[in-house]
């Protein structure tokens, strides 16, 4: 009988132990688990948080490029209508010849100086709009990482 009572309580014993490490396991489990949902909620709502920031500073950009065109297409305009003034009022024809070339090299080399701007404008905005969407990147790549690494 005493073997017998001393194999049972081995196996209460061993039982108990497999309950208790089985318990712990999926405690931490657990744990772990809840730690990562939280981590990428967070992530979610930062991530968000980036989209509407990157919007905000694109739609910011886009006023500006939109607000300098219209600026140029109307100093365009008005530089065309007095230069045809000055075309019409002019005395000969040799006059009337060089008023017309000295406009279209100032209107050219304005159109060029403003294509330029125009690109750096966008090119800025670009670059400020991607901005917080890059961060979110390398933020998930750590969350990968962290991952990989527990």
């Amino acid at each position: 009988m005493t073997k017998t009572k001393a194999a049972a309580e081995k196996t209460i014993s061993a039982a108990e132990l497999n309950f208790k490490n089985g318990a712990d396991a999926f405690k931490a489990g657990f744990e772990k688990t809840a730690a990562a949902y939280d981590t990428v909620l967070s992530y979610g709502k930062d991530t968000a948080e980036a989209y509407l920031k990157s919007a905000t500073i694109a739609g910011k950009g886009l006023e500006t490029i939109n607000s300098e065109i219209y600026s140029f297409s109307k100093a365009a305009v008005e530089d065309s209508i007095a230069a045809g003034k000055a075309v019409l009022g002019s005395k000969s024809v040799n006059e009337a010849f060089e008023l017309q070339t000295d406009y279209a090299k100032a209107a050219f080399e304005t159109y060029v100086e403003e294509l330029t701007k125009f690109g750096e404008l966008f090119t800025a905005t670009a670059k400020d709009a991607f901005a917080p969407l890059q961060t979110r990147y390398q933020a998930w790549v750590e969350i990968v990482q962290n991952a990989r690494a527990a």
